[in-house]
């Protein structure tokens, strides 16, 4: 039978924390935002980007930006459409606005300071549960529990014995996740970057390296004979010929171009005339795309 959360006992748990933490001091990925000189504000930049982006591609963008904009105010004084254009190819560029809208709060409300607890986070625009534990957490060294997608399958597979999490996150995985955070502040911190750090390298939704696993032998899943999932499944996003893809094209064309563009020198984004028009309307009402005399675009100002 699959392990169930009653089943982790204090004594486990001590093993699992002992043993994961060891193999993060080892094996753990040498990401700049790691680094202890990195600010809270660096933090806070890097746990945006990060959002349903590979590390690999956030990471260049990441050093650009803290260089260009190294604080909250550098952030704030810059024009959004500066600010969509360096986003780049990073995807989701609406978290881009929000990270400025951010930052003017920051400097309008906290004096230019990262808020260090997650109530306070929370206000921040664009600043939802996940991402004000995981400042609090990694900027702060606060004791809180942060859950992914990859902490949520390191668990389901770990205690509960099952392969995949549920679709969605459940109160009863975010109750396992916190039960299981340790005492200790700083300890916290670490164990929550370890168990997402497990989930990335090992831990891995598809073709798991379990070999590799510190806590093989305690994994619930691999005792009862690795189980095939019998739920529902978490399906990653369609992109080719979705409007997220012509969006993403009529903004990497406004991007490169000096000036605004016309309706004509877009057509490029989408063969679909209306589906253009519909992407184009829907940047204009999300903030990404400002229209000139109704029938020029460009980059918000």
């Amino acid at each position: 039978m699959p392990a169930s959360r009653a089943q982790v006992d204090l004594r486990e748990v001590a093993d699992l924390h002992e043993n994961i933490l060891r193999w993060y001091s080892r094996h753990a990925r040498a990401l700049p935002w790691r680094d202890a000189e990195t600010t809270p504000w660096g933090v806070f930049v890097s746990e945006v980007m990060a959002q349903q982006t590979p590390v690999a591609r956030v990471e260049p963008v990441w050093l650009s930006w803290m260089q260009r904009w190294p604080t909250p105010a550098h952030l704030a004084a810059e024009s959004p459409g500066e600010v969509v254009r360096a986003w780049g190819r990073l995807g989701y560029p609406r978290r881009a606005l929000r990270l400025r809208e951010a930052a003017v709060a920051i400097v309008e409300v906290h004096d230019g300071r990262v808020p260090a607890d997650e109530e306070t986070l929370r206000t921040l625009p664009g600043v939802g549960a996940y991402t004000a534990a995981a400042v609090a957490a990694f900027a702060f060294g606060r004791r809180t529990t942060v859950v992914d997608t990859n902490v949520r399958r390191v668990l389901a597979r770990l205690v509960e014995g099952r392969e995949q999490a549920a679709p969605a996150l459940t109160a009863a995985e975010s109750a396992l996740a916190a039960s299981v955070v340790p005492a200790d502040a700083p300890t916290s911190a670490t164990w929550n970057v370890a168990v997402m750090e497990l989930g990335a390298l090992v831990c891995k939704a598809r073709a798991p390296q379990c070999e590799q696993c510190p806590v093989l032998e305690r994994c619930a899943w691999v005792q009862s004979g690795r189980p095939a999932h019998e739920g529902p499944v978490r399906r990653g996003q369609a992109w080719h010929g979705t409007d997220r893809q012509v969006r993403g094209a009529v903004l990497q064309l406004l991007r490169d171009a000096p000036r605004a563009l016309s309706r004509t020198a877009l057509a490029d984004a989408g063969p679909d005339a209306a589906q253009l028009d519909r992407c184009i309307a829907s940047l204009i009402e999300d903030g990404l795309v400002e229209p000139v005399a109704g029938t020029r675009f460009r980059l918000p100002h």
